[in-house]
């Protein structure tokens, strides 16, 4: 429900205690002079496809497959999550390139899940792509800890960024699916995806504020290079801030995380300090003094060395860190 008559701030202290959540997986090499995690390999990201995906959507063209690990040549899921968890890793995101259909091929990997979450102790949160009904069957009884999947709402973004021949009405089924199943729904929405500019942002959002999500992770578009969206500029960091209070407003219950992705430099901490005033719950990896703006500005920070959307997760079990503020 919107609550037009009050600040984003408010409506978030109205649901929320005076917390920051901040987060640092193993998804890339990161720290700052106000955090640098204990242990970089706590959370890391797992491609079941190696570099290949049938889409090439022109924002990212599987370069972000690149920084995942594959499972190698005659190894299972189950023998890679045991050689990480050597390695200290302590969750997974089993994620990969999608099928011309617009899904990740997580079927044939998910009888691995119950064993690497029961032998190891390890969580699974899995990158779905569009979801079918035997999918989200699947997903349920294999026990994954969380669904994440973008949420598009535009057909246009389909068609013309994904190379995909779906509409939005196939995002909205993917969420009825996959709340059909109890699971723990991740959404994403991209902001600015349909090159550099909005498009169907606030439709997304709608679709999303339908279904019981556990976390919505709200990222930017970020240009990679080699892409044919290299040389565009990412939106406004205005609108973007804009989007924010309207997603804290529209849902003013709902966990909203500032996700991975978003552009570097000066801008980055501009977006990160407009999280914190227009009521977001947390951001992933935060720029430098943004732990302290947070604290400045009422909130008090928590460390967390896991991908933002276990938010569901006790403090202990999605590895709070105890690292002080500033060490």
């Amino acid at each position: 429900m919107n609550e037009p008559s009050r600040s984003p701030a408010s409506v978030r202290r109205a649901h929320f205690p005076d917390v920051m959540d901040f987060f640092a997986p193993g998804l890339k090499r990161w720290q700052t002079s106000e955090w640098v995690p204990a242990n970089p390999r706590r959370f890391l990201p797992v491609s079941i496809t190696g570099s290949a995906c049938a889409l090439s959507c022109d924002h990212c063209q599987a370069k972000v497959l690149e920084g995942m690990i594959s499972v190698r040549a005659g190894e299972d899921l189950f023998e890679l999550a045991r050689r990480l968890r050597a390695g200290g890793s302590e969750g997974l995101l089993v994620s990969g390139g999608s099928t011309r259909t617009g899904g990740v091929p997580l079927l044939p990997h998910l009888r691995h899940v119950p064993r690497i979450r029961g032998e190891l102790g390890m969580k699974v949160i899995v990158h779905s792509g569009v979801v079918s009904p035997r999918l989200a069957e699947g997903l349920a009884r294999a026990g994954v800890d969380g669904v994440m999947l973008d949420i598009i709402g535009a057909d246009e973004t389909l068609r013309e960024v994904y190379h995909l021949g779906l509409t939005t009405a196939d995002m909205e089924r993917s969420l009825a699916l996959l709340a059909g199943q109890g699971l723990q729904i991740i959404p994403h929405i991209v902001l600015g995806l349909h090159y550099g500019r909005f498009l169907g942002e606030h439709r997304a959002l709608e679709m999303v504020t339908r279904y019981p999500v556990s976390t919505l992770i709200l990222v930017v578009l970020t240009p990679l290079t080699g892409t044919p969206m290299a040389h565009i500029p990412p939106p406004p960091a205005a609108e973007v801030a804009a989007f924010f209070a309207t997603a804290r407003l529209a849902a003013p219950a709902t966990t909203i995380n500032l996700g991975c992705a978003r552009p570097l430099g000066p801008v980055k901490k501009e977006l990160d300090q407009a999280a914190v005033d227009l009521g977001l719950n947390g951001i992933a990896y935060p720029a430098d003094g943004v732990i302290e703006y947070a604290r400045s500005r009422g909130l008090e920070p928590r460390l967390y060395e896991y991908c933002c959307s276990l938010t569901w997760a006790g403090a202990r079990e999605a590895g709070y860190a105890t690292v002080a503020v500033g060490a």
